[in-house]
């Protein structure tokens, strides 16, 4: 991929911010009038098309091998269809605003399992406070959901947010195993491809199988409003297929470890859109749990010490 300069990798940083975090309020719109797996196809079959045709322009291709099709299987399954299909549900009865971030404790997860993975990322002391004070975070919020004062009350707002943290683990899964699959020398627009292909494949599927086992069944294309029909194919060019080809244009100037600091700026984003479009509640507890969770996040990537 063209390396670019590191003036326009910070300008598609922050554009990729913006992105990511409006990501949450596309959903929410979304999942009013389609299904959980609906969505997620029509999503990831627009990015999918997208990146096959990124991947032809540059000469390369899907793997084919049986080690570079398992990779990307897995990856497909465990990192895009589970973690978009718990979001996409969680976000029939939570807010938008609340999902962002709750997907930001994938960075607290990824930190647990990079420790048994990877020799060279260890748990410290201040690691284990950062993990400490951002899953009290997580308690904080959850705790809106039970008590008689919260925005949106009962099982199902705990549940969808159980959805959220779930969707988060499996990012942190699949972001530890693509890391030793880049190892071995998989293009990673290679495998957003093959990943996104797999994807849309396999929910393309149960779209039309979960019906028959009692579940939702898809929306006629022709009776979806506008406005949902315009943040669907919004999430899949801009918050699939863009975002990831600007993801990995920074990675190549700005480093993996600069372009992952993404994670900071997005439950921002998404808390401030999901207020001022959808009308979402601000509390003390939503907005101490915000502060703890980003909080957590920026202590366990200081730089001093260990």
């Amino acid at each position: 991929m063209h390396r670019v300069s590191p003036g326009r990798a910070w300008l598609g940083f922050w554009v990729l911010t913006l992105i990511w975090g409006s990501s949450f309020l596309f959903i929410r719109i979304g999942v009013a009038e389609l299904s959980t797996f609906q969505l997620v196809f029509i999503r990831t079959a627009i990015a999918a098309v997208g990146l096959n045709l990124v991947v032809a322009a540059q000469g390369r291709r899907l793997p084919s091998d049986r080690r570079g099709v398992r990779d990307v299987v897995f990856l497909g399954v465990v990192n895009t269809v589970v973690p978009f299909a718990l979001i996409t549900w969680g976000e029939k009865s939570i807010e938008s605003g609340l999902a962002a971030l709750l997907q930001a404790t994938s960075a607290l997860f990824t930190l647990v399992l990079a420790h048994f993975m990877f020799a060279d990322e260890r748990i410290t002391p201040r690691k284990i406070l950062g993990l400490l004070f951002g899953f009290a975070g997580v308690v904080v919020l959850a705790s809106r959901s039970l008590g008689d004062d919260g925005p949106s009350m009962g099982p199902g707002h705990l549940l969808g947010q159980l959805a959220i943290v779930g969707a988060s683990l499996c990012y942190a899964v699949g972001g530890t195993y693509s890391r030793r699959a880049m190892q071995r020398r998989l293009s990673p627009i290679v495998v957003a491809a093959g990943t996104m292909t797999v994807t849309a494949v396999i929910t393309g599927v149960l779209a039309y199988l979960v019906p028959l086992l009692g579940g939702a069944p898809p929306t006629p294309i022709g009776e979806l409003s506008t406005t949902v029909v315009a943040a669907v194919i919004t999430l899949g060019v801009l918050n699939t297929f863009v975002a990831y080809l600007i993801f990995y244009s920074i990675i190549e100037t700005l480093g993996a470890a600069r372009a992952s600091m993404v994670t900071y700026s997005i439950p921002a984003v998404g808390l401030a859109l999901g207020t001022v479009f959808l009308a979402e509640p601000l509390d003390t507890r939503l907005l101490v749990g915000a502060v703890m969770i980003v909080g957590s996040i920026g202590i366990v990537n200081l730089r001093r010490g260990g």
